[in-house]
């Protein structure tokens, strides 16, 4: 078995410390527009009066949908 010993420097730390910062960011934009997708298509499948029943509107659809995002 082979080993490697790499030094590691503070910068070096601090830009593994940014990619991985930039990696999470990335998979919390795509969570939350999958949210609001998954949102959007289940309350697009209900019925105009299905609708009315929890107080909406098809024009309300993309504004609940997006509620959560920036």
């Amino acid at each position: 078995m082979a080993t490697f010993d790499t030094p590691r420097t503070l910068a070096g730390a601090s830009l593994g410390a940014r990619a991985l910062h930039m990696i999470s960011g990335f998979i919390g934009v795509l969570s939350a527009w999958n949210d609001a997708r998954i949102t959007r298509k289940s309350l697009s499948r209900l019925s105009a009066r299905e609708l009315d029943d929890i107080g909406l509107c098809r024009g309300d659809i993309d504004a609940i949908a997006n509620r959560g995002r920036v």
